[in-house]
């Protein structure tokens, strides 16, 4: 079911909200989790229900090991519980890549197995993965099985994250608050929830029909010129910005009509100085999941090798090449290369990752250059940060050239179009027109010099953990963030309900679209 479909605006969620707070009122609050629970299975199951046993069989193993580690604390029954979570995710989500790959290697032929990839897995995966661990370092435990069943199938962020960690969840679920309505909560959540629902289906939904051609033309191989490579790519970046930017809000507004605050998951990463900015702003969550259970291990083991090593390279203020290479370069790309694999089963995924690994590793390269040099560059100047933020956002495009391929070949092609290899002009005007590029300007333009979500409702508490309230450029650019929060006035009001009035008829008088973090 999607977020942005009539049955679940005028069905599911009126229903799920009326049982819950019936149920909080009349002082049934571990029925009214039980009941958010079933409601979130039925979203989940709306579409195959032939995978909620599987979710429900996860659930049930994953909450047995964590109830163990938090009284024992056996190191095989931790990395048993994480290789089976791996187990599950790489047959439904990589069996068949690998055959097709080992096949391809070898020239074995080999029948190509059908594993349809069950909703979410790689997100409630990663969820319990977390727990795991949590659990086994004293830092999560629970003993509820009913809240433990809401914590991984609460569905605002259920099928595209936010990625929770329990200890921000359970506290919430405990809260004798959340389960009677809370006239703010509601307001906001609502205020929240259309912002996102606009962005999707208003914005989101209409840049996709230019860049879609441009890598249909692509895929077949067609010689497209410069111009056109680089407005399909701008375009696609635009899509997934206001698509990804469009479902976290409206995750974050669904959980606040529960009363349910949610980690915050974006915050501008087109304002980005540099690919380390963009990747703490762009999906928060899967950032701190990465870093915190795949890079820092991995990182302080090579550390403690090294040094054990008595390998020299590590001094104060100084690091050489080799001890570069192995202590964050390595880790890095490592790490990247996994949330490439993580997004989806193909070539280009790992590529995307790879990619990405090697601009972070330049980036902290480049850090490491200027601290060694003493070299401090004035970053208020505007002769500074443009360049630094339209490179980036160059950067982005690029790995999103892999991300939105089909295959390597395709992405590969559709480099070459954009390094200009087929010339600089255009080789039909319906893939980029004056109206295209005018669009792209206007997103730009609420891309780069509006507020987001968090800084519009910058008085009120909307989500989970803290982001800059004042982008990087906002500042430079001498933008002041509080002429644009929300405020209680007919004026404010009038402009959220024409947003909503505008999102809501679009969703009611067209057949909704997938959101494009749906497939991972």
């Amino acid at each position: 079911m999607l977020f942005n479909s009539a049955i679940f605006l005028l069905g599911l969620l009126p229903i799920a909200l009326a049982g819950f707070f019936a149920l909080g009122l009349a002082g049934r609050r571990k029925l009214a989790i039980v009941w958010l629970t079933l409601i979130s299975l039925v979203f989940y199951g709306w579409w195959n229900v032939a995978y909620v046993p599987l979710l429900l069989a996860s659930i049930v193993v994953n909450y047995a090991v964590g109830a163990i580690l938090t009284r024992r604390k056996v190191k095989s029954l931790l990395i048993a519980g994480i290789t089976l979570n791996l187990l599950l995710l790489g047959y439904y989500k990589y069996a068949g890549f690998l055959v097709v790959t080992v096949s391809d290697v070898l020239d074995l032929g080999l029948p190509v197995p059908t594993i349809l990839l069950p909703l979410a897995i790689s997100f409630f995966t990663f969820q319990q993965i977390a727990y795991l661990a949590d659990a086994y370092e004293d830092v999560a435990a629970e003993r509820s099985f009913a809240n433990y069943c809401l914590f991984i199938t609460f569905f605002p962020h259920l099928i595209a994250g936010p990625i929770t960690h329990h200890k921000e969840m359970m506290p919430q679920f405990d809260d004798a608050r959340i389960f009677k309505p809370q006239p703010q909560m509601l307001a906001l959540g609502g205020t929240v929830f259309v912002v996102g629902l606009f962005k999707k289906v208003i914005i989101a939904d209409t840049i996709a029909l230019w860049a879609n051609p441009v890598f249909a033309a692509a895929g077949k191989g067609d010689a497209l010129q410069m111009f056109e490579a680089w407005g399909g790519a701008l375009s696609y970046m635009l899509q997934i910005y206001f698509d990804f930017s469009g479902y976290s809000d409206m995750a974050i507004g669904l959980g606040m009509l529960f009363g349910i605050r949610l980690p915050f998951n974006f915050n501008s990463p087109l304002k980005a100085r540099n690919i380390i900015d963009f990747w703490s702003r762009w999906h928060m969550t899967l950032t701190r999941f990465v870093t915190a259970y795949i890079y820092n291990p991995l990182s302080l083991s090579l550390t403690r090798r090294w040094l054990a090593s008595g390998t020299p390279g590590l001094r104060r203020g100084k690091t050489s090449p080799a001890a570069f290479a192995v202590l964050l370069a390595l880790p890095t790309i490592l790490a990247m290369v996994i949330i490439g694999l993580w997004h989806g089963a193909g070539w280009q995924f790992a590529a995307f990752g790879l990619v990405h690994g090697l601009f972070l590793t330049i980036n902290h390269g480049w850090r490491m250059l200027k601290m060694r040099w003493q070299w401090r560059v004035d970053s208020d100047r505007p002769i500074h940060f443009v360049p630094s933020v339209l490179m980036t956002m160059g950067c982005v495009m690029v790995g999103l050239v892999f991300f939105r391929s089909p295959d390597l070949a395709t992405a590969f092609h559709l480099l070459r179009c954009m390094a200009g290899f087929n010339g600089l002009g255009f080789h039909s005007s319906e893939l980029l027109d004056w109206d295209t590029v005018q669009l792209q300007l206007l997103l730009l333009t609420i891309v780069w010099f509006l507020p987001n979500v968090q800084e519009w409702l910058r008085r009120y508490e909307t989500g989970l953990g803290q982001v800059d309230p004042a982008t990087w450029l906002d500042r430079k650019l001498r933008l002041d963030s509080r002429m644009f929060a929300l405020q209680p006035t007919p004026a404010f009001a009038v402009v959220t309900g024409l947003i909503g009035f505008l999102a809501v008829t679009r969703t009611l008088s067209a057949a909704p679209t997938m959101f494009l973090y749906f497939q991972f």
